[in-house]
């Protein structure tokens, strides 16, 4: 197994489990009736876990593109 490619599956997995996790957010808050404020903050946790997937995604291709060199 590469190096790149298990960092490419992390990343996968973090960008999956943020949106299973923000659609399971949303879906409770609607049916708890939970206050904005929490909502929002269930949203900004989302944002976090995807710009993160983001930066590992990005991590990945540097390498990539390092080891191409």
């Amino acid at each position: 197994m590469s190096r790149e490619g298990a960092r490419g599956r992390r990343a996968a997995l973090v960008l999956a489990g943020t949106g299973v996790f923000w659609i399971a957010a949303t879906a409770a808050g609607i049916l708890l009736d939970l206050p904005q404020r929490w909502r929002g903050l269930f949203d900004l946790m989302a944002l976090a876990g995807f710009v993160m997937g983001l930066w590992m995604t990005y991590q990945t291709w540097r390498a990539r593109q390092d080891d191409e060199r």
